[in-house]
């Protein structure tokens, strides 16, 4: 008959991970549910929030660094961009729990400022600057650390969202702010070489060293011909 005996530690590990992995739902799920409720807003009062959106090199425009991520066309547009912002969010914190809110926070408002400066004049919005910075940041965050939790993770991205990297060039798709894109997946890239000695770091092991473990045999041996001398 099995035994239903399970270890205390596991238990404690496993409680640890489940609440662990929930608190890493709470900010992604915070923002992904304000970018539905602009959305409601806008469809119960029949209003259009674009100007709410980033206006490169225009004071009008500079309230969108912030506010652009929760503007959206359509609901179309809005579910495409709420999935995987709220997937690449959760694995972000859970993962990267010590760096995880500055990186959330530094690629929200980096993609946004960066197409400020950079993207051409139109009205951008959308949170698909964050979706392609999270996900840049996962994925040479793992590569850079050499940690192979992390590379597993960036691998997963690729298999994942491996198709967005055509988003960031221009051209190939109409009425998209491919610059928000591209400005996003660098903005991405820098955080991950900014961070790359805080949060998770692949494990050192100590392996015990050839030499000395030679000497201690070679004591032991001394004493054992030593103890037979005796007798």
């Amino acid at each position: 008959m099995a035994s239903k005996y399970i270890d205390p530690e596991l238990r404690s590990e496993e409680a640890f991970y489940r609440r662990k992995l929930l608190i890493s739902f709470i900010i992604p799920g915070v923002f992904v549910f304000l970018m539905w409720l602009s959305k409601i807003v806008e469809l119960l009062f029949e209003t259009d929030l674009s100007h709410f959106g980033i206006h490169p090199l225009s004071t009008d425009g500079l309230s969108g660094i912030i506010l652009s991520p929760f503007v959206h066309a359509d609901l179309r547009h809005l579910f495409n961009n709420s999935l995987p912002l709220f997937l690449l969010s959760v694995a972000l914190f859970f993962f990267y729990t010590e760096v995880a809110l500055k990186v959330f926070l530094y690629t929200w408002i980096l993609s946004g400022l960066f197409v400020w400066l950079a993207g051409r004049s139109a009205w951008h919005i959308g949170a698909s600057g964050m979706v392609y910075g999270l996900a840049s940041f996962l994925f040479f965050s793992g590569i850079i650390r050499k940690y192979y939790r992390l590379v597993a993770l960036s691998l997963l991205i690729v298999f994942l969202y491996g198709s967005m990297v055509w988003g960031i060039f221009p051209g190939l798709y109409e009425n998209v702010s491919w610059e928000s894109h591209m400005l996003g997946f660098f903005a991405g890239i820098a955080l991950a070489i900014a961070y790359r000695k805080k949060g998770p770091q692949p494990p050192v092991y100590e392996w015990p060293d050839e030499k000395n473990e030679g000497e201690e045999e070679e004591r032991k041996g001394d004493g054992e011909r030593g103890r037979m001398g005796e007798n």
